[in-house]
């Protein structure tokens, strides 16, 4: 199973139709200079075609099937263009050794020459007659080899961008949709009424928090990863709005490393794990709902921590990721950017009541890899 996550079938078969390609020109320049030279002596084509051509093509193709696997795990691993290039330029020359040696081996076996007849200087001279030109067709199928995995590369990286870009306008819309429905725009509006009696400068604060969220959800470009910085001034009209509707019910408490204002998160992370905490947050046992908003650095990740002590899951999170599209989506979204190199969790607090959300991502977006 590991092997086969490193083979791929479609670069064998272009890599066998390259070197395919190759042997129909070579047997093309054979058959014209028989023609042209008639009065000397050749091999009988039947041999010619199974010893020259198939059985070096059999060798070729499963030799450039390997360094094709080898080429993708150089990749996966990083390693350093001096270091590839210099295995390579071994392989290149170890090509003609080894198809030299099988076809020693084979002439042996099948009685074309005795033990006896096998020259190590003939058969190393032979080598050396066509060292430059397995040079170039190493060179050359691998190349073929390099632009395959960059093309492929290319194409996945926009297919990411795109699902990126779709999945951040889904979420804006689903946003825009859930923070607009009658409940939503008939408490927060009804909130304002009774602040224009009580306190019409607090009314007149909630109406622009309204305004500046809505106007961030619609208009602030498609950027899928955007500053913190610009992240928690959106989350801050939205928690604006949610303290006019909750009053006293609801405390938010702000941990946050002001180092990392900078740093870039996915755009609209933040807003929806709040949503599903308070949402989930809240029951008839629990009326007051307190949340902590912690992020923090730890080694070479940022870390985002979601905190309430409201009533508790009771459900696996795999559960909870089917039956929302809000939690999906945000998984969905990160897996994206970041590949493997991000958790995220939605579990209760080991200590006490109440859930916590946790999400840990690489502070740069991921690099696209093989």
């Amino acid at each position: 199973m590991k092997l086969k996550k490193y083979i791929d079938l479609k670069l064998i078969i272009l890599l066998a139709g390259f070197y395919g390609l190759f042997n129909i020109v070579f047997i093309t320049k054979t058959a014209y200079l028989r023609t042209v030279f008639h009065d000397r002596k050749y091999e009988p084509w039947y041999d010619f075609l199974v010893n020259n051509v198939l059985i070096d093509w059999l060798i070729v193709v499963f030799y450039m099937t390997i360094i094709a696997i080898s080429t993708k795990r150089f990749l996966n691993k990083n390693y350093s263009w001096v270091k590839i290039i210099s295995i390579h330029v071994v392989f290149s020359l170890l090509i003609g050794f080894i198809i030299r040696l099988i076809f020693d081996i084979y002439s042996i076996l099948t009685g074309i020459m005795t033990l006896e007849e096998y020259e190590v200087k003939e058969s190393f001279t032979r080598f050396m007659i066509v060292v430059d030109l397995n040079f170039l067709i190493y060179f050359a199928m691998t190349f073929i080899i390099y632009t395959y995995y960059y093309v492929r590369q290319v194409k996945e990286a926009e297919q990411h961008r795109a699902q990126l870009e779709t999945q951040l306008v889904n979420t804006r819309m689903k946003m825009l949709s859930s923070q607009l429905q009658p409940h939503f725009l008939f408490n927060t509006l009804n909130s304002i009424a009774v602040l224009a009696d009580l306190d019409k400068e607090k009314a007149k604060d909630t109406i622009a928090d309204l305004s500046d969220f809505l106007r961030e959800i619609l208009y602030s470009g498609d950027e899928t990863v955007i500053p913190l910085e610009r992240e928690l001034r959106t989350l801050e009209y939205y928690l604006n709005i949610l303290n006019v509707r909750f009053s006293d019910h609801l405390k938010i408490t702000r941990e946050i490393d002001e180092n990392l204002l900078s740093k870039e998160v996915p755009a609209l992370l933040l807003q929806p794990i709040l949503e599903n905490s308070i949402k989930h947050g809240y029951s008839y046992e629990h009326v007051d709902l307190e949340i902590i908003i912690r992020i923090y650095l730890d080694k070479d990740d940022l870390v985002i921590e979601v905190i309430n002590d409201g009533a508790g899951l009771k459900e696996e999170q795999e559960k909870l990721m089917k039956k929302g599209k809000g939690l999906a989506n945000i998984n969905a979204r990160l897996a994206n950017l970041y590949g493997n190199k991000y958790s995220f969790t939605v579990r209760n607090k080991r200590q006490g009541t109440g859930v916590e959300t946790v999400v840990r991502i690489p502070t740069t977006p991921h690099s696209l890899t093989l």
